[in-house]
């Protein structure tokens, strides 16, 4: 039987996946029209720029749910709408996804690149109290990660308009790796423990994988109230480097004496020169973060 939706809201971007998030939309008005019982009342709001979701979904208070499709990105925006919205009348999360990435959907295990199968998913699924990560007063529901794996995601995004997810991943890392003279000095404290390094790689996960599919943090799970950490602790020669990388595309890296992996609440990390940092994606600028789990934050709709 299919669960009740409520009042909703479809926050959409219509530029996602080179302009294909605007039929997107369009087949998700169209399928929403006909579920009267589950969804008796809704409305939709297409996306005007970088930013936008995240005052929409501030201000859906009085929604039961908020539909969101696109990439990574927007379902970022969107919970950091969702998450201002006081828990009692906060709406439930239900990502459709349509984008280059789809790491969030890969976590959550729904259909990506076809929103009305997403949608009946949802539709027959379940919801789950999903942990979101604070990082700097930013809150992310898959990744952040300093350093050069930060500037493959980030020269990635700047390319993701070709929607080719993981082969433009892989392709900027091994543009990046293979150029990798040094990495990036820091100090951190993960659960007080200190910790130092010169790392090339500094991932903090709430779900497993990020760059549309590479399983960095393979144990991560989306409500277990942990942050997953994986970070090179020194930095291997160039061809070391690229093999961690090829074999970190399917969680097999994981044995590397190069790499450690952690499951705390809490990090503090400094580093001596701002380094490349993304966040679900996105760019973040600074030296130091604070960085914790939010345990149960959000409620989502899954499969």
């Amino acid at each position: 039987m299919q669960q009740t939706l409520g009042h909703t809201l479809l926050i959409a971007n219509p530029v996602s996946r080179s302009g294909m998030g605007k039929a997107g939309a369009t087949a998700i008005e169209r399928r929403l029209k006909e579920l009267p019982e589950q969804v008796p009342t809704f409305d939709v709001y297409l996306t005007a720029g970088p930013g936008d979701a995240v005052h929409v979904a501030a201000n859906a208070q009085g929604y039961d749910t908020v539909l969101v499709l696109g990439g990574d990105g927007v379902i970022h925006e969107a919970a950091n709408g969702l998450i201002q919205i006081p828990k009692a009348s906060r709406p439930t999360l239900g990502p459709i996804p349509l984008g280059s990435g789809n790491d969030y959907a890969r976590t959550l295990h729904i259909a990506r690149n076809k929103p009305e199968k997403a949608l009946e998913e949802l539709l027959d699924g379940r919801k789950i109290a999903a942990d979101l990560g604070l990082v700097n007063g930013v809150y992310f529901v898959q990744t952040l990660s300093f350093g050069l794996d930060a500037a493959i995601a980030l020269d990635t995004m700047s390319h993701r308009s070709t929607g080719r997810g993981a082969h433009l991943f892989a392709d900027s890392g091994f543009k990046i790796f293979s150029s990798a003279k040094q990495g990036y000095a820091f100090k951190a404290e993960i659960d007080g423990v200190p910790a130092a390094g010169n790392e090339a790689v500094f991932a903090v996960q709430v779900g497993p994988t990020y760059g549309g599919g590479f399983r960095v943090c393979p144990k991560a799970v989306v409500d277990d109230g942990k942050l997953d950490v994986c970070y090179s602790k020194t930095l291997p020669a160039v061809p070391v480097t690229l093999g961690i990388f090829c074999l970190a595309r399917f969680g097999l890296h994981t044995h590397s004496k190069h790499l450690f992996f952690a499951q705390p609440k809490h990090i503090t990390i400094d580093f001596e020169s701002a380094p490349p940092c993304q966040v679900d994606g996105e760019r973040l600028e600074g030296t130091h973060f604070d960085i914790s789990i939010c345990p149960g934050a959000l409620e989502v709709l899954i499969p």
